[in-house]
């Protein structure tokens, strides 16, 4: 089996090193950029696993370049920033990145956290890559949403976590502290708010009433629960 992939986009040629070394040790594959364009155009011929992305950048901004990976991309992203507040945080991930990393960091972590991503991006054993439900068909495999009439739209893979969490488990209470248990990441204010805009995002691409949803309801003070049938097709 290929070692999984991990880009490192980062202007600082010793921390892109200082992660390379970290990575290789533990058996991945890495790619290093050290400007926004050169990355993009390696991604036309390579497909990685897992995105790590600093937002100081010389030629692009991060936050719109993690928006980008994850909405059009479907990538697994993790912000590495010198951004420590909280807002940031937030930020990066309503855009769609998976995790917030805050320099300085231990190597050693990250690689933990890149390890945790790759086993919540694998598919539970009694479900597959296509779900039906209520007219629409979702497929992870290419991170969309496809109506009755074929049309499609893309989610990102942060969406899909969640989305995935709700088919897996149709019809049962979700708590805030599961989800944070099932999705990882520090409880708090930026995960809690991470997936308040998530949830949003995903009723709207399921054409929800934001007043009365049909899908995905909200039980305040209590979680979520999924009220539709769901067939899982492989």
């Amino acid at each position: 089996m290929t070692a999984p992939l991990v880009t490192i986009l980062d202007d600082e040629p010793a921390i892109r090193t200082m992660l390379a070394d970290a990575l290789n040790e533990a058996g991945f594959r890495t790619m290093s950029f050290g400007r926004a364009t050169e990355f993009e155009a390696a991604l036309k011929t390579a497909t990685p696993d897992i995105c790590l992305v600093d937002l100081s950048l010389p030629d692009r901004d991060g936050l719109t370049l993690v928006h980008r990976l994850a909405l059009e991309k479907g990538a697994v992203v993790i912000i590495i920033s010198g951004r420590a507040q909280v807002q940031d945080r937030v930020t990066g991930l309503e855009l769609g990145a998976d995790d917030y990393i805050i320099k300085p960091f231990d190597p050693a972590e990250v690689v933990a956290r890149i390890r945790a991503r790759l086993r919540r991006g694998q598919p539970a054993t009694q479900t597959g890559q296509t779900a039906r439900f209520n007219g629409w068909t979702a497929h992870f495999d290419h991170y969309a949403l496809e109506d009755e009439s074929g049309v499609e739209t893309p989610f990102s893979h942060a969406e899909g976590e969640v989305l995935r969490l709700f088919l897996e488990r149709p019809k049962r209470l979700i708590s805030r502290g599961m989800m944070q248990e099932i999705l990882g990441g520090a409880a708090g204010e930026s995960f809690d708010r991470a997936m308040d805009v998530r949830i949003s995002r995903l009723r709207t691409k399921l054409r929800e009433d934001p007043k009365n949803p049909r899908l995905i309801k909200t039980i305040y003070g209590a979680g979520y629960i999924f009220v539709g049938d769901v067939e899982w097709l492989g």
